[in-house]
Formats: C-alpha cells, sequence, structure tokens
C-alpha cells in the first residue's frame, strides 16, 4: 500500500478466491492428462507403496511461521520422483491429492485449509504431470531421465510456493506474500536436494530391489540426526534470542520503553499471538495491564486471558500452562475455550518473595502450532529476567522521582519547578505570562523551636495540602526549601498574577490544631512573572525570592518584583564587607533624636541612632546596613558600637548635673544572645552610668513572635535595671493583652498612627487605646512622629506622657546636638534633681 499502512487482515473462509482456481486448474489439466498419457492405475502395488510415503512425508511437515499463517514445507518430493518415475501421470495426481488430505486431516486444520492444500497438491501434481508429459520420455536412469525428473519435480514445487504466496498476499495483504517469496530461498533449496535424494534412490532400486533395505535404514538415520540438530537449532536460537531480549530489556529500562519492547521481543520469541504484561498498583504506580499483538502496532490495554487464570497464577506462586500439548484441567480448559483461546502459559513475576506481577502469552501463531512442555522453562527464565529489569525500572523512575520532589510534601522540588519553569518560558503564546508565586510561611522558625520539628513539619504539610487543593488545576505547585512554597502558572498579565496571589494567601490562611494548640498560619507572597522580570528560570526564581522578602517586611504583604528591590539587594551584598572596615575604622557615627515631656516639654532623654556615610553610596539607610549586620554576623559588634556611644555622651552630659538617659534599638536576633544581658551590664559599670538610665528597644514583632523565646533574655536584663521598651507598637497583629506577661516598661506608638491623628478618627481611637489601656497597664507612652502642634495637642488631651518627633527637633549628630541645647534649654530650669525645660518649640 502507498502508505505503509498494514493491509487489512481478511478471514481464512475467503482462501476459496484461491483454492476455487486451483481445483480448476487440477480438473483441466487432469482431463488433459487422462486423453494423452498413460492411463491408470499402472502397478498397485508400487502405487500403495508411494502412497503411503506421500501421506507419511504430508504429516511429519517443517513449518515457518509467516505472522499468523505457517508456511508448511512437505517432504515428498523423494517420492514423487518414484511416483513420476514409475506411474501414470494421473495416478501420481491421485496419490498426491489424497496424501495430502489425510496429512491436513491429520493435523485437524479447518475445512478451508484442507480444501486449499488438497487444491494445491492436486493442481501442482497435475501441472507437473504434463510438463512431464511435454518432455521426451525417460528410458532407463541416466542424465536425461535425470533432467526429465527435475524439471517435473521443480514445477510441482513451484506452483506450491505461488499458491501459498498467493493465499497469504489474499489474508495478511501483499507484504506478508512477499515476505513467503523472500524465504523461499530454504524451501526452494531442500526440494532441490530432495530431488537428488530421490533420483539416488530411484538409482539404487533400479540396480536392486534390495536397496530398499538400506535406503530405510538410511532414512531412519537421517531422521534421527534430523531431529537431534532441529533440537539443537532451536536452543541455539532460543538463547540467542534471550540474550537478544536481556540486552534490549537493560537497554530500554534507562529510556522508560521497557514495557513496549519487553512485550514484542517475547511475543517474537514464543511466536505467540499475544503477549501481555500486568503490574498491580504499587504506592504511586497505577495498575498496569499492556498487550502486544501480532501485526498490531503499539501497545493494547486488555488481554485475552481470563483473569481467574492471571489470579490462580499470582496465589499458586509459580506457571500455569494450559493447552492442547500442556493440559489442564477441565475447568481450566473451559475457561480458555469461552475466552476464544487454543493455549496459554502465566508466569508469576517474582522479587524475592513477592510476586510483583504477571507474564503472559496466548495462542501459538498458526493453527497447527501449540505451547509444548518445553516452552514453560523458557518462558519462566524469561520471566525471571524481566522480573529484575522491571524492579530495576521501577527503582530508577523512584530514584528519578525523588530526585525531583520533596521527601516531607511529595511536591515538586526547586530542580523540577526550574525545568518546569524553562519549558513554560519556551513554548509561551503570546498574549500570556509565566507566573512564579512564592509563598514564605511566617513563624515557622518559632513552631520549630518552641513546638519541635515533627510540629514544623505539620505544618509544612498542611500547607502544601491547602495550596494543592486552592491553586487551579494548570498550576504547578512545588516546595523550593524551607518554609518556602512556589507555585507557577500561566496567566493573562501581572495584575492577574496579583490577584491570583492574593486569593491562594487568603484561601490557605486559616487556624491550624495541634493537639491543644491553635496556630494561624499566615504566608508573605512574592510575584515575578516572564518576559517582564526575567528570560529564564534562574532570573525568575531569584526575583520572585527578592519579591517575597520584601512582602516580609509588611505582614500580610503581597509584593511584585520591582527594579528596585533587585539594585537594593545587590547593594546590600555589597555593603557586606564595607560595614566590616566600617566598624573596623569607627566610620559609623551616632545620632541623637530628643524625647520630651508632652505636658511640660521638659527634655527627658535622647534615642540613639546610628548613621552610615557610605564614600561611594552616600547615606546608607539603617534598614538596609542592620540588614547586612544581621546576615553577616556583625549585629552584636553594631549594637556595641551604640551601646558604648549611647553610654559614653550620658555620662558625659553635665546640663542638670547628671547623666541624661539613652535609648538603644535592639534587633530581635540579639535577643537569642544569652551572653548579651552581661554584655551591657559590664558597659554599664564600665561607664558608670545607672542602669534605670538606659532604655533598650524592641519592635513588637520581635518580643511578641507567639512564643516565650525571648523572656530569659528580657527578664534578666529588667534584673539589671534596665529599662524596656516595645517599638513601633501597633504595626502588628499582637494585642497590649500579651504585654501583660514581658518584663517591659514603655510602648511607643507607631508614628504611622500618630502622623494620622489630626486627619484620621481611626488613627486617633487607636493611639487614644493604647495609651489608656497602657497606663492602666502602668506603662509609660512614648509617642514617636510627633510633627505639628495640633498632634501635640490631641496627645496631650488623651494624656499621652513623652513625645519625640521632627517638631522637636531631627536627629543629630552629638556637636549639633550640644548647639540645640543651648538654644532650646531655658537655663533658669537647670536644677540638680529635675529635667530641663525647653524654652521655646520650633
Amino acid at each position: 500500500m502507498p502508505d505503509g499502512r498494514p493491509s487489512p487482515r481478511r478471514t481464512t473462509d475467503q482462501a476459496w478466491l484461491i483454492t476455487g482456481p486451483l481445483a480448476l486448474l487440477a480438473t483441466l489439466c487432469s482431463v488433459v492428462l487422462a486423453l494423452v498419457a498413460e492411463p491408470p492405475p499402472g502397478n498397485l502395488a508400487i502405487a500403495a507403496v508411494l502412497f503411503v510415503a506421500m501421506a507419511a512425508a504430508a504429516i511429519q511437515a517443517l513449518q515457518i511461521v509467516i505472522r499468523r499463517q505457517a508456511l508448511e514445507v512437505i517432504v515428498t518430493e523423494i517420492p514423487l520422483v518414484l511416483a513420476f518415475y514409475f506411474l501414470p501421470p494421473l495416478t501420481v495426481v491421485l496419490i498426491a491429492a489424497l496424501a495430502a488430505l489425510i496429512g491436513q486431516l491429520r493435523r485437524r486444520l479447518s475445512p478451508p485449509k484442507v480444501w486449499f492444500n488438497v487444491a494445491k497438491a492436486a493442481a501442482a501434481a497435475s501441472l507437473a504431470g504434463l510438463v512431464l508429459q511435454a518432455l521426451p520420455p525417460a528410458v532407463g536412469v541416466g542424465p536425461r531421465t535425470w533432467i526429465v525428473l527435475f524439471v517435473a519435480v521443480s514445477t510441482n514445487t513451484l506452483v506450491a510456493l505461488a499458491a501459498v504466496s498467493g493465499v497469504i498476499s489474499l489474508l495478511q495483504g501483499w507484504q506478508a506474500g512477499l515476505e513467503v517469496v523472500r524465504t523461499a530461498t530454504a524451501p526452494l533449496l531442500t526440494s532441490m536436494i530432495n530431488v537428488v535424494v530421490g533420483l539416488i534412490v530411484l538409482i539404487a532400486i533400479q540396480s536392486t530391489w534390495w536397496s530398499v533395505l538400506l535406503i530405510a535404514v538410511l532414512a531412519v538415520a537421517v531422521i534421527l540426526v534430523y531431529r537431534s540438530y532441529a533440537q539443537f537449532l532451536r536452543q541455539h536460537r532460543t538463547l540467542g534470542n534471550m540474550y537478544e531480549l536481556a540486552r534490549a530489556m537493560t537497554d530500554s529500562g534507562q529510556e522508560g520503553t521497557l514495557a513496549d519492547v519487553l512485550l514484542g521481543r517475547i511475543r517474537a520469541l514464543m511466536q505467540a499471538e499475544y503477549a501481555t504484561l500486568w503490574l498491580p498498583a504499587q504506592g504511586r504506580h497505577p495498575e498496569v495491564l499492556l498487550t502486544a499483538r501480532v501485526d498490531g502496532p503499539g501497545l493494547l490495554d486488555f488481554s485475552k486471558l481470563p483473569a481467574a487464570l492471571r489470579e490462580q497464577a499470582v496465589a499458586q506462586r509459580h506457571a500455569v500452562a494450559l493447552g492442547v500439548q500442556l493440559g489442564g484441567d477441565r475447568e481450566q480448559l473451559a475457561l480458555l475455550r469461552d475466552a476464544g483461546v487454543k493455549d496459554a502459559i502465566v508466569v508469576p513475576l517474582r522479587s524475592g518473595q513477592a510476586v510483583i506481577g504477571t507474564l503472559e502469552v496466548v495462542n501459538r501463531l498458526s493453527d497447527v502450532g501449540h505451547f509444548t512442555p518445553g516452552d514453560t522453562p523458557v518462558f519462566e527464565t524469561v520471566a525471571a529476567h524481566a522480573a529484575v529489569a522491571l524492579e530495576n525500572s521501577r527503582l530508577v523512575d523512584r530514584l528519578r522521582h525523588d530526585a525531583y520532589h520533596d521527601a516531607l510534601t511529595k511536591l515538586p522540588n526547586r530542580r523540577r519547578i526550574t525545568g518546569a519553569l524553562d519549558e513554560a518560558v519556551k513554548i509561551r503564546a503570546p498574549g500570556e505570562v509565566v507566573a512564579v508565586l512564592l509563598f514564605d510561611v511566617d513563624g515557622l522558625r518559632q513552631v520549630n523551636e518552641s513546638l519541635g520539628h515533627a510540629a514544623g513539619d505539620k505544618v509544612l504539610v498542611e500547607v502544601a495540602e491547602r495550596l494543592r487543593a486552592c491553586a487551579p488545576s494548570s498550576a504547578l505547585v512545588g516546595r523550593a526549601g524551607g518554609d518556602e512554597f512556589l507555585v507557577t502558572l500561566r496567566l493573562e498579565n501581572a495584575e492577574a498574577a496579583l490577584e491570583l496571589a492574593a486569593q491562594l494567601r487568603e484561601q490557605i490562611r486559616d487556624e491550624m490544631v495541634f493537639d491543644a494548640l491553635t496556630l494561624d498560619v499566615d504566608t508573605a507572597v512574592g510575584v515575578a512573572v516572564h518576559p517582564d522580570h526575567g528570560s529564564d528560570a534562574a532570573s525568575l526564581l531569584q526575583r520572585v525570592d527578592l519579591a517575597a522578602t520584601a512582602a516580609k517586611s509588611v505582614p500580610g504583604s503581597v509584593q511584585l518584583f520591582n527594579p528596585a528591590l533587585e539594585s537594593r539587594s545587590l547593594r546590600r551584598l555589597g555593603l557586606a564587607g564595607d560595614l566590616r572596615r566600617a566598624l573596623d575604622e569607627g566610620a559609623l557615627e551616632v545620632y541623637f533624636q530628643p524625647k520630651v515631656t508632652l505636658r511640660d516639654r521638659r527634655l527627658v532623654g535622647v534615642e540613639c541612632l546610628a548613621r552610615w556615610e557610605h564614600p561611594t553610596h552616600g547615606t546608607v539607610s539603617p534598614e538596609d546596613f542592620v540588614a547586612v549586620a544581621e546576615h553577616t554576623g556583625q549585629l552584636g559588634r553594631l549594637t556595641e558600637v551604640v551601646l558604648r556611644e549611647g553610654l559614653r555622651r550620658s555620662r558625659d552630659w553635665s546640663h542638670t548635673g547628671q547623666p541624661l538617659a539613652v535609648a538603644v534599638n535592639l534587633a530581635a536576633r540579639t535577643l537569642t544572645d544569652q551572653h548579651f544581658p552581661d554584655r551591657v551590664g559590664e558597659l554599664l559599670t564600665e561607664y558608670g552610668v545607672p542602669p534605670q538610665r538606659l532604655t533598650l528597644e524592641l519592635r513588637e514583632s520581635g518580643v511578641l513572635d507567639g512564643t516565650d523565646r525571648p523572656i530569659p533574655t528580657l527578664r534578666r536584663l529588667r534584673d539589671l535595671g534596665v529599662r524596656l521598651s516595645v517599638d513601633d507598637f501597633g504595626t502588628g497583629d499582637s494585642s497590649l493583652a500579651h504585654l501583660r506577661r514581658l518584663p517591659v516598661h514603655e510602648v511607643k506608638v507607631d508614628r504611622s498612627f500618630v502622623q494620622g491623628m489630626a486627619t484620621d478618627p481611626g488613627d486617633l481611637a487607636i493611639v487614644n487605646a493604647v495609651v489608656t489601656l497602657s497606663q492602666q497597664f502602668g506603662l509609660a507612652v512614648v509617642a514617636e512622629g510627633v510633627e505639628s502642634e495640633l498632634t501635640l495637642e490631641l496627645l496631650q488631651d488623651i494624656g499621652c506622657e513623652i513625645g519625640q518627633g521632627f517638631l522637636f527637633s531631627r536627629p543629630l549628630p552629638y556637636e549639633r546636638l550640644e548647639a540645640w541645647f543651648g538654644a532650646q534649654v531655658d537655663p533658669e530650669t537647670i536644677s540638680p534633681g529635675e529635667s530641663p525645660r525647653l524654652r521655646v518649640v520650633p
């Protein structure tokens, strides 16, 4: 066919399209022979002997299987040579037809095949008889007789071959018929050898009839040798095929095509119509049922074998072989007949003591072929190799899966997501973006430290399940590592990505219960999209990390990447070495911002603030270099520099005859240093400053993190006599009630609420509530960000005690602070034991 597709198979009933013309040819040739040739029957004794010989030869046929059909090589040439020499041609036709009929009935072929073979034998013999009549008559046993008989018998062989090729072309397609012709070299050579042997037998018989005895002995010996040699060839071919099968299984196991190669090779090795692999569901692997069928492209998902026989093989843990030559009980054979199967072998696949599946072969090819008892051990050997190959394949698959998936949550890991992102970027369609969402779980470290890593693992597993359940079906959800989860998918634009990120964050944000403890799960989310924020997976993952880090600075935030985040991150990275040198060389400067009582405007202290003027980058914000100090292990040195400068200036100021109170900011990580309280005590002693003149300010998120981790350090600092203050109160999720269990003395209201008091009733209400409740708890209240007279009056009305802000003074270096003192402090209010009063409020 021009398109190369396999020809459609036809039923054997259509063989009459070839059988009919053959029968007609045999009839016509026989009529001609009856008219022109010697009349039958000739010597009846010789005819009887040759009939027996030809029938025996027809029964013992050699088979060459071509797809579903068997090409039979029948050794009839030897008796045919003798028949054409001793008998009339019409008698030879009759003997050949009757011998073919007996042979076909003996092998229990279907009627269409029986009549085809009979018609073929009659047509071939009758046409050979006509050829014999057309040639010079055979006289004696000389060379001319050899040639005449050789041509006649060869005509018989060629007609038979043409008939077989024609019927197979009809039933299987012209490619199958052409294959018969291509494989006809060996049968034709065998036919020629048989003719030669027949001529030798003829010469021997013509010399003396006693030679029949020697010929009979020689025939028996040849048959025995042939059987031994044929068995040796079959064993050699089987071993070669098994070696090729084992090598193919090894190669295909690495390529992931093991089932295709395994079933195709097994079906060919066992000359079966069907070969089936069955593997039950195991772990994440679903049930496998695949079948290779002769002439069928690809694999099919069904089995011709009844399931009960497969279950029996698994239960008994040994092969189940059923068929004409294999035996089997009546019930099993009945199951085969009901399924339209003539014979089958089922072998369990074993891995150690466990049965991991079965291999099955069904229906030996051709109607005359059957599985034999010798096929069972061969198939069991194949199954043993297959079991090892399948286990190795699953092991490789499991290792590959583990390499690309997180062991705890079973989600794809960063490597798998990186590969998927690269593919998504390559095949992105116009008008869409590839979005990457990074969810950073808040507070996981506190859970691990307070409840143990088992509880932290439960939190991660629960977050993974919630993300997987809430994310769109088109999204790939994975774990990037630690407390970070990634979601990637295609969307219309960056705005859609932000909207989805916010929705997912709200959907996974819910209470999580562990025994009697309830936790709130929250995440900070970073968003990056291709092509806006990166052209490959590496750049997208890097930038979504930056966005998520920025989102963590604002609780509950969803942050879209912008170039400023990257430049800031690169700047921080470059500042690490410069900060170390700045600390070594004393290049950092401490500024001071006054703290003033709001009722009578008395100066009660200053807040110490570190400042850094970089020789290249200019002024570096405290947020940047404090973050660098935290990540490079220099936070302790930075804190000590500010402490030393603040305590030294407090000791040296003598405006009121006593040191001025100072406040120093602490990072949350400082509270994890168990040696920090001792160091504070040493510095207070070194500079001779009373502990109550030192206030340590901590951000709300640092002391109210949901755990008791900072409490021991806070208590040790309180026992030193140091005052403790909660800075930026109101920006977190805690309440004033949480402060009751902490040893703090002061609350600082965040500037964002103070600055909005004059215009936002909500901010005014918040500040009022903080002031009122703090005073009830015995805590001092400091308002940050006082920048207008109206704000000052409102704070005075609600009873706030202390304030700081630009209304009084910006943060100033020590020299300018001295000038500010001279300009703002009323000399008449300076008296021992009292704080100085400001002269005016600018």
